[in-house]
């Protein structure tokens, strides 16, 4: 049997819809993001775009929920955050991607 080509990838735990950045440059990004895998904790990393072969190594430093800091976001819920790292040039709205890219990762240890 035949490793996946995700089988050297680390299991997913945490994934984040952006809607769209407010502010990025070289190594960090401000975005309104979606949790759609999660809860997603302050400095999970992500690694991966889904559906895409893009690699990116982005740490949450920050998560705003309706104006305030708060640890962790819960899965549906909405909130501003800021990520950095390598990779946030990648953020930026593709041609095929409706505006919108998923980013994965995992959390933090507990």
């Amino acid at each position: 049997m035949m490793a996946s080509p995700d089988s050297d990838r680390p299991a997913v735990d945490a994934e984040l819809l952006i809607d769209h950045l407010r502010a990025v440059d070289e190594t960090r990004a401000t975005a309104a993001v979606r949790c759609t895998r999660g809860p997603v904790r302050l400095g999970a990393r992500f690694h991966h775009i889904r559906d895409t072969t893009a690699s990116i190594d982005l740490e949450l430093t920050r998560i705003l929920f309706y104006g305030h800091p708060v640890d962790e976001l819960d899965p549906v819920c909405t909130a501003l955050v800021t990520l950095r790292g390598a990779g946030t040039a990648l953020l930026a709205p593709g041609d095929n991607t409706n505006g919108r890219h998923a980013i994965q990762g995992t959390n933090p240890p507990s």
